[in-house]
């Protein structure tokens, strides 16, 4: 995956983040349970992107 695609999908998901935090009315206690969540998974990503962890290689989603 090149750099250009790494910087989308971050920014695709920091927008769709903030549409569920500014749109969907939620508890203040679960909204941060999944901010927390989302960027726990998008830093996992991006060490697994640039080699950090070589085990969650083998983990794809989508196609």
């Amino acid at each position: 995956m090149s750099l250009i695609n790494a910087v989308v999908v971050l920014i695709v998901v920091g927008v769709l983040l903030w549409l569920v935090n500014r749109f969907i009315p939620m508890e203040g206690r679960i909204k941060s349970i999944l901010n927390s969540v989302v960027i726990i998974a998008v830093v996992l990503w991006l060490l697994s992107l640039f080699g950090v962890f070589s085990f969650l290689s083998g983990i794809r989603v989508g196609k």
